[in-house]
């Protein structure tokens, strides 16, 4: 049978057997960078955090500090950042909460946004 130009339109082109692996090893390695990626981009505190020094460094260690310079509690906290991280459940400022509290909130930080929050971290 003679095949005219016009059945070569609707004729299903051959799938290449060297194509398929290729294109799962290419979503195999897209899926396993794309974890990797996820797992690298989640901003953590530090288990060993020495947050009183940090407190030191930042207000003194006076954890009800309110200086009038925006920022409060012995790890200074922006209003802001205090809302943000959680710290109404607390006090509505952190210098109104007790340290412990102040270092709940700030590990709740911490994991949103990462250590660079604290200039003395």
């Amino acid at each position: 049978m003679i095949r005219r130009r016009d059945d070569r339109k609707n004729a299903r082109p051959a799938v290449s057997a060297c194509r398929i692996p290729a294109v799962l090893v290419a979503l195999i390695a897209v899926g396993a960078l794309g974890g990797a990626t996820q797992a690298a981009a989640a901003p953590s505190a530090p288990r060993a955090t020495d947050w009183d020094a940090i407190a030191e460094c930042e207000s003194s260690g006076n954890w009800q500090a309110n200086t009038g310079n925006g920022y409060y509690g012995g790890l200074q906290f922006a209003r802001s950042s205090w809302i943000a991280a959680g710290g109404l459940q607390y006090a509505p400022r952190a210098d109104l909460a007790t340290r412990e509290e102040q270092i709940k909130v700030a590990e709740r930080l911490a994991r949103m946004q990462g250590m660079s929050a604290w200039g003395c971290a």
